[in-house]
């Protein structure tokens, strides 16, 4: 197909300059004709190639693109706006977002900051969250399909001076490879082969299984490993048997070839790599958690390691390969389902033993005995509270002693194969601290103390938990505090003793999260 040329006009729309050309399709800017309609973003126009020597995964790729781009919604897609027909004239109009790609930060002259990586990656994971909850599984993701907002509040990128450090949230570009679970899956019927592109590709994909979003998982490793070391952990293959390589080899650690990558980052990339789909993150939400928080990961010799992998694993892991026989997970809202992030709100005073309890037991339910599950235990305490000159009430001291109390609480919680971690906010608002903890880790299940006091107060005043459940972006477990008979049965001198030690340490007068419109338990 030639291109089309400047100025002229196609189904209502005027044709601008040619913004993109490749082995796939040409990109145009486009607006509406004669100015008939304001969409309210700028338009691209994209066009197959069908020429005699392009490849059939042309066109079928281009039918996946135009059947998945018109489901699929958020800020990490580009929003559809029309589709030609494919009989006459193959064409498809979305939203132009501008901004960079990330191959604009593996460009860069100078080894990139591990907290731009890990902001990179954070976002990235986010994206392919986003587009897994939709049952949608890329599978095509490679430094050119990922695109970056420019940072809130900027005109826009300036090429002359690119801030490596300022960007915004992560855009998906390019689904003519991917799988939908509710429609047929296009590439698998008439193609018959592996399809994506060969640095990026996953194990599975190698062998023909699409529909994992763990396949994206490894994706996005592959490219962590990139922006910490320069280099493709698995090269640049072009057969397939350079491609089933990865079914068996590690690549080389990135603290090998990049020293001050830290052993928790290493640990994070190389999970994601994993040659068998069921060893790395089981969900995005897991892998951009653990990349938020760093602290938190558990580093094994994954991590620490700087050495390759012998000779006599990689050989083992060969002759597994040769009789795996893979299978896809569950559809990919489904898996995420089974691997929840499940936030406990633990109040940092004046929570009564019956409260904590019910927590505890509250969450357990909420985790079942799901090993990938990870709960996040979280408590909100008050700005003001760091901002004395008590040595005993000094921020290092106030997170010190909160932290020790959430592990305590927890402990009974730990499961082989959970990850729990805890951590202490700083806030004057309670309900938006917990709110934004729980969007911004794509949290799936909120565990929470309900208000059983001050109910004339809620008519008038919304409380904690309240604003909470109002404007979840999650499911919200409000728990009533009950406690066994057996756990009462204490003894007068000690309640006595309890009392006074917890009057001491709390202070009087404040409710279960810190606010003051009356207890909540």
């Amino acid at each position: 197909m030639k291109l089309l040329t400047q100025g002229s006009e196609l189904d209502g729309f005027t044709i601008g300059e040619c913004i993109h050309s490749g082995g796939m399709a040409h990109i145009y800017h486009v607006t509406y004709a004669q100015g008939t309609h304001d969409p309210g973003f700028p338009m691209a126009m994209k066009m197959p190639r069908m020429a005699s020597g392009d490849g059939a995964e042309n066109i079928v790729s281009f039918e996946v693109e135009c059947q998945i781009q018109q489901v699929l919604t958020g800020p990490h897609v580009p929003r559809f706006v029309a589709a030609g027909d494919l009989e006459r004239m193959p064409y498809l109009v979305m939203e132009y977002i501008a901004g960079r790609t990330l191959q604009h930060w593996l460009d860069a002259p100078q080894p990139l900051d591990v907290q731009v990586i890990t902001r990179l990656g954070v976002a990235m994971a986010r994206a392919v969250h986003a587009l897994h909850l939709q049952n949608t599984v890329h599978l095509d993701l490679k430094p050119q399909n990922v695109l970056f907002r420019p940072a809130p509040g900027a005109a826009g990128p300036d090429p002359d001076s690119p801030p490596l450090s300022e960007f915004g949230a992560a855009v998906l570009l390019d689904f003519g490879l991917s799988h939908h679970a509710h429609y047929p899956d296009l590439l698998a019927e008439q193609l018959r082969k592996a399809v994506g592109s060969p640095a990026w590709i996953a194990p599975e994909q190698v062998v023909g299984v699409r529909g994992d979003p763990r396949s994206d998982v490894f994706a996005i490793g592959v490219m962590l490993y990139q922006l910490c070391t320069g280099e493709l952990p698995f090269g640049e293959p072009q057969t397939a048997a350079g491609m089933r390589q990865r079914l068996w080899i590690d690549p080389v650690p990135p603290r090998k070839r990049r020293s001050d990558v830290p052993a928790w980052l290493q640990e994070v990339v190389l999970r994601c790599l994993e040659p068998e789909a069921a060893k790395r993150y089981p969900s995005a939400a897991l892998l951009a958690f653990d990349l938020s928080h760093p602290t938190q990961v558990h580093v094994t010799e994954r991590g620490t390691n700087t050495e390759p992998t012998p000779f006599r694993t990689h050989f083992k892991r060969w002759i597994k390969a040769a009789g795996m026989h893979y299978q896809p997970s569950p559809l990919p809202s489904q898996q995420i389902e089974e691997v929840p992030i499940v936030m406990v709100a633990v109040p940092y005073r004046d929570a009564t033993d019956a409260t904590l309890y019910s927590l505890r037991q509250a969450v357990a339910r909420s985790l079942g005995t799901r090993p990938g599950a990870r709960l996040a235990c979280v408590t909100v305490i008050p700005s003001s509270l760091s901002n004395t000159t008590n040595e005993e009430r000094s921020e290092t001291q106030l997170h010190r002693r909160y932290l020790t109390q959430l592990h305590q609480w927890a402990q009974p919680l730990d499961h082989p194969g959970r990850q729990t971690s805890c951590h202490v906010l700083e806030s004057g608002d309670v309900a938006r601290a917990l709110l934004d903890y729980a969007t911004g880790n794509q949290v799936s299940v909120i565990v929470m103390g309900a208000a059983t006091h001050g109910l004339k107060t809620q008519r008038f005043v919304a409380t904690v938990p309240i604003k909470v459940a109002m404007d979840a972006p999650c499911t919200v477990i409000l728990v009533k505090q009950s406690l066994p008979f057996e756990q009462l049965a204490v003894r007068p001198d000690e309640a006595q003793e309890e009392r006074e030690a917890q009057h001491e340490l709390r202070g009087p007068g404040s409710d279960l999260y810190g606010d003051d419109l009356g207890p909540l338990g």
